[in-house]
């Protein structure tokens, strides 16, 4: 009977890595303002004026400390980060970490279903 959960314990292993070594794709500006010029029937350098306008009005927003609301997709906003102390790992050192800014996003609730 040893050599019967032996068997079984074998079998039971998962793939290694086998999620790992699904490649994940990378969509770029250009790609989306490409899709969506077709989609539109817009030329390509407009929709990607459009989207780098769009990006650096974000940008300005959230500089200024606005909170940005895009429905169906969620939620950009600047936190601040106070002061600590912090610890180097490689020697074990205390060390001071300053005060920053932060950008988080939060989802929105289609966003989080649809995925």
């Amino acid at each position: 009977m040893a050599t019967a959960s032996k068997t079984t314990k074998t079998a039971a292993k998962p793939a290694p890595k086998a999620a790992a070594e699904k490649k994940q794709n990378t969509v770029s500006l250009k790609n989306l303002a490409a899709v969506l010029a077709d989609k539109h029937e817009l030329p390509k350098k407009q929709s990607e004026a459009v989207l780098n306008d769009l990006v650096a009005l974000l940008g300005k927003h959230l500089k200024k400390g606005d909170r940005i609301r895009i429905p169906g997709f969620g939620i950009l906003v600047v936190r601040k980060r106070a002061a600590r102390m912090g610890r180097n790992p490689a020697t074990g050192e205390a060390v001071k970490i300053k005060a920053s800014k932060k950008i988080t996003f939060r989802p929105a609730k289609d966003l989080k279903e649809s995925i």
